[in-house]
């Protein structure tokens, strides 16, 4: 799902093992892979004396709840916990015995063992480095909007919601460079990790990019609306960045995978975005024991994930292929040796094939992209994720470029997914996985005996391209309309104002003026928040109502007919409580 960036200044973005296929080209023929080129790190991790040559990775799979016993039996077996979750009965161990995955799979109470490589661990695991920190570039002014936000009608939304800050979308993958100019304003530390190797890493910078391929998906779903450089999908959401490819080879290991999972639903991620598939199989068969064992591993935490909350969209992968039609594997394992296996539709592609997933495949302007993957059932939506220009998106050190591939159309569904959450905040991710699919604009197949189905679902496209302005639930508000994305912090019983200049609006203001709302401040009971017209005339729009929820994500109409439209309006907060604080995000009129 990585694809090659275009134009010589645009270096690849990262090894082909990072999404387990060929960089694809803006044009969709298959590009050379690059070896892959370690990432600079801050400083050289030390090697640990807990690691020797040989040690691997396994994953125990065991009964959900007290895992005491059979991590003691890991460790009385010649293994060390590495990490483990009693909530979905997963341990993560390590080892160097040749015969620790066939000894735990005769002990009590383990129902599968199975490695998760075929490489030993990196030492860099028992010490990891941190990433480095680049450098930032400035970009003058001007947010030109891109086609691929017009092919889905994100800059239509963009007049009903920007999307909500209480929002939180996670960017599995290579790591985000959360300075990035068009990243800070939403990005969101708190809840970022790495979790290469399998096990949360908080440090700060942790999360940081180690090739460029997550920093581009994360300015693809919420690259921020401030004047410059490009706008996400859902510029008003919040994105976090779970680091889970390692260092160096840019692979993602089902205990990689796993982590992340487990950290999105225990964090309170609505959205993930997984540009990926779980290396080093691309597709994982049930009658392999180690692959059976990864398949559920993933499995556990998904639906972990989902019971928290959290919706997971993957991309389809690159390697045109009928996924509903399996018949051969030629570039698995990706981390020692390819060879070449028959495969059937029992192996699975994770974790886009998994239950409850939204598998994504990517179109050009109007056809399917020529290297996406695709399968009748198997393909739920589609999205742009260039074909002959690629898209345009953030680069690590505030730069921009293009990219193609499937990796490129999941993040544009993660958005529009984010945007739906915003619009319904109570929405269960099974919710979401509906009103994807009616949202979507049915695309009839081409003539092209490989697609199947009908112009309602098919093999190319599953329900249709993802439509933004239909998925937040109406048409664009008639008139001018004005905003303001500039943060203004509210502290402890203060006011606070944020200002529009609007002009250009002959006569008075609309009897049905809109006001778009998204303050970002914990117990909302503590607030009133009134709208000033150019006159100083207040109309309340909120008052001290809520109690202690979380932030106001609003859109209200205010009769305004006997004020001016021309002058500056103003969104006035006042702060009546002590212990709670928060920030004007946005807010916007339109007339």
């Amino acid at each position: 799902m990585l694809a090659a960036t275009l134009g010589a200044a645009l270096a690849f973005g990262a090894p082909a093992a990072l999404a387990g296929t060929d960089p694809v080209s803006p044009s969709g023929s298959a590009a050379p892979a690059p070896a892959p080129v370690p990432a600079p790190a801050a400083a050289p991790a030390a090697q640990s004396a807990a690691w020797v040559a040989g040690t691997r990775a396994y994953l125990v799979i065991t009964a959900p709840g007290d895992t005491t016993a059979v991590r003691n039996a890991v460790t009385a077996n010649g293994g060390t916990v590495f990490q483990y979750y009693d909530a979905i009965g997963v341990i993560t161990a390590h080892s160097a015995s040749a015969s620790f995955a066939t000894t735990m799979r005769g002990v009590s109470g383990v129902q599968q063992v199975g490695a998760t490589r075929t490489s030993d661990v990196p030492a860099d695991a028992y010490n990891p480095a941190l990433p480095a920190n680049p450098a930032q570039s400035t970009t003058p002014s001007g947010e030109p909007v891109r086609a691929d936000m017009t092919q889905i009608k994100a800059d239509q939304a963009w007049a009903v919601t920007t999307g909500s800050a209480s929002v939180k979308v996670g960017i599995l993958d290579t790591g985000v460079d959360d300075q990035h100019q068009d990243l800070a304003p939403n990005f969101n530390a708190a809840d970022s990790a790495s979790c290469a190797y399998g096990k949360p890493d908080t440090r700060t910078g942790a999360w940081r990019d180690v090739g460029t391929h997550g920093t581009h998906v994360a300015g693809t779903v919420a690259a921020a609306k401030n004047g410059k450089g490009v706008i996400g999908v859902a510029p008003g959401v919040r994105i976090s960045s779970v680091r889970i490819a390692e260092p160096g080879s840019s692979l993602f290991f089902a205990e990689n995978t796993i982590c992340g999972f487990m950290w999105a639903g225990d964090h309170g991620f609505k959205v993930t975005n997984n540009s990926y598939y779980t290396d080093p199989w691309q597709f994982n068969c049930p009658d392999n024991v180690d692959q059976a064992a990864i398949i559920e591993g993933v499995r556990r935490a998904q639906e972990y994930a989902e019971s928290k909350g959290s919706l997971q969209v993957a991309a389809a992968g690159n390697s045109n292929i009928d996924l509903a039609n399996k018949t051969t594997d030629t570039e698995s394992p990706n981390d020692s040796t390819p060879v070449t296996r028959t495969i059937t539709n029992a192996c699975l592609d994770i974790p886009t094939e998994l239950p409850g997933v939204v598998t994504v495949s990517a179109m050009g302007t109007t056809a399917k992209a020529s290297y996406s993957n695709y399968g009748l059932n198997v393909i739920d939506v589609t999205a742009p994720g260039g074909d002959s220009t690629g898209i345009y998106s953030t680069l690590p050190g505030g730069k921009y470029g293009s990219k193609s591939g499937t990796s490129m159309a999941s993040p544009h569904v993660a958005g529009v997914a984010a945007l739906l959450a915003s619009t319904n905040p109570n929405i269960t991710p099974a919710e979401l996985r509906d009103k994807l699919a009616t949202q979507a604009n049915d695309i009839a197949c081409p003539t092209d005996s490989r697609c199947k189905g009908t112009t309602a679902r098919n093999g190319f496209f599953g329900e249709g391209q993802v439509d933004a302005l239909k998925a937040v639930g109406s048409t664009p508000p008639p008139g001018k309309y004005f905003e303001n994305t500039a943060d203004f912090a509210i502290g402890d019983n203060t006011t606070v104002e944020s200002p529009i200049t609007v002009t250009g609006v002959t006569g008075n203001a609309p009897a049905t003026l809109k006001v778009g709302v998204n303050i970002v401040h914990t117990y909302i009971g503590d607030l009133k928040v009134d709208l000033i017209a150019p006159d100083g005339t207040a109309y309340t729009l909120h008052n001290r109502s809520g109690g202690s929820t979380d932030n106001i994500s609003q859109t209200y109409t205010v009769n305004a007919s006997s004020e001016l439209a021309d002058g500056t309006w103003k969104l006035r907060v006042n702060d009546n409580a002590r212990g709670d604080t928060g920030r004007i995000d946005s807010w916007n009129i339109t007339f």
